[in-house]
């Protein structure tokens, strides 16, 4: 086949799936899904996920919230947010100084978007709950009251951690009642799952029964390579009931768009991998329904 020709299916592939989209509409959940997205692998793309993703949802049709526990900022950054460190954030809401009424702000990506900031004070949090009575259940309980006492009815929560598991990363499983892990197509891609697999289990034993592994996101997939294929294969060997069938491509435009300050929706939307995102949320949507109807 011609260089032409694979352009030209190319094109059509991508009119064909952002057409399919548009036709198709994400049911939304009857209650808040609060996901912490988490991998202590770094470099996985964790925040490029969950901004990404949060902002796909949006743009479909949900409320989304996003609670920044980096004390990188990093989803702070790309969703438009400031975050200096006289800005009220999620810090204050851990330390129990202010609710999240108080730190949430709207993004710059969409209406529908909004986020709890992260700034460097964050980073000496880990030694200043440990004191704390609850510990382990400070974002949880922040967040229970939040959504019960909001005026915006929030579909979705999404919770972005360290890399690391501490004190924050245990706030964020005890939180949640879901874990998205990305998994990038990539040498030793299943390094380290084991040991977060083992840790969500000890946090469903001792601090959240509820807590499940529910979705798998695959990113930087190269189609191009052996490489990327048989890393997909093994994991949907792993995981069959958990690995998303849309897949994250390896892109240059998901790279560049959180040197804007921008998610790749906003910095630009018509791409392959603002779609695969939207992709990816649709699914996601889609299957969270099926599981509230089947229970």
């Amino acid at each position: 086949m011609t260089e032409d020709a694979l352009v030209g299916n190319h094109i059509v592939d991508k009119i064909r799936r952002r057409r399919l989209l548009e036709e198709t509409q994400s049911p939304l959940p009857d209650d808040t899904r609060i996901i912490t997205v988490s991998n202590q692998k770094g470099g996985v793309g964790k925040t490029t996920t969950t901004v990404n993703l949060a902002s796909a949802l949006a743009r479909r049709g949900a409320n989304v919230l996003v609670i920044d526990l980096d004390p990188q900022g990093n989803a702070s950054t790309a969703l438009g947010v400031p975050h200096r460190p006289e800005v009220t954030s999620v810090y204050d809401v851990l330390l129990g100084e202010e609710g999240i009424e108080a730190a949430i702000q709207p993004t710059t990506d969409h209406e529908r978007l909004f986020c709890v900031p992260s700034t460097i004070n964050l980073a000496g949090a880990e030694i200043e709950l440990v004191s704390l009575v609850a510990r382990e259940q400070r974002l949880r309980t922040a967040l229970a009251d939040f959504l019960q006492e909001s005026d915006i009815r929030f579909h979705y929560v999404f919770i972005d951690c360290p890399p690391s598991l501490g004190l924050l990363t245990v706030n964020a499983f005890v939180a949640a009642n879901e874990v998205l892990i990305p998994i990038q197509c990539e040498y030793y891609a299943l390094e380290g799952l084991s040991q977060l697999l083992g840790n969500i289990q000890l946090i469903q034993k001792h601090l959240n029964p509820g807590l499940r592994v529910s979705t798998i996101l695959l990113t930087m997939y190269d189609a191009r390579t052996n490489l990327a294929q048989e890393v997909a294969h093994e994991v949907r060997e792993h995981f069959p009931d958990e690995v998303l069938s849309a897949v994250i491509p390896r892109s240059v435009r998901i790279s560049e768009a959180p040197s804007y300050g921008q998610t790749v929706h906003a910095y630009d939307h018509g791409s392959i991998g603002a779609l695969a995102y939207l992709e990816a949320a649709a699914e996601i949507a889609e299957r969270g329904a099926t599981i509230t109807e089947g229970a």
